[in-house]
């Protein structure tokens, strides 16, 4: 069984990434939801959104993707984790996503490594204009 995604972040990026993410899978439609936060929306009726599309899901477990750490979609994703076979990841890209579409099928643990290293490997500078010098990057 595939481990389910659900997309909750500011609107309308989460349809837009869930959008893309089926332009390259098509078949992943059953196994991915978005949830677009509206800004004027309370929390408690997001959350409540929220849980009707991972009960609406059905897996068995979820990886849900958010976009921001500390902003509302992410608080809210936050709050339905807690407790249920769910792990929750912020800062998504669509290189993030498609690698944890990818691999749906792999545990809940896995997935989340195969998502955070997709992200991270899916942000890099590809070029630079002539004249402009080199931004060192910085040292950990």
């Amino acid at each position: 069984m595939s481990t389910s995604i659900l997309i909750i972040a500011h609107a309308p990026l989460a349809h837009a990434l869930r959008e893309c993410a089926l332009h390259v899978f098509a078949d992943c439609g059953a196994d991915v939801a978005a949830l677009d936060v509206q800004p004027q929306a309370a929390p408690e009726d997001s959350l409540a959104l929220a849980e009707q599309l991972m009960a609406r899901l059905g897996g068995s477990a979820t990886l849900v993707l958010t976009d921001l750490l500390g902003a509302t979609p992410c608080n809210i994703a936050q709050r339905l984790v807690d407790g249920r076979p769910a792990r929750l990841v912020a800062g998504v890209n669509l290189p993030m996503l498609l690698r944890a579409v990818n691999y749906r099928a792999e545990p809940l643990d896995a997935l989340v490594s195969r998502a955070l290293l997709g992200g991270a490997q899916g942000v890099l500078q590809v070029a630079m204009a002539e004249r402009t010098p080199p931004i060192p990057l910085p040292v950990p």
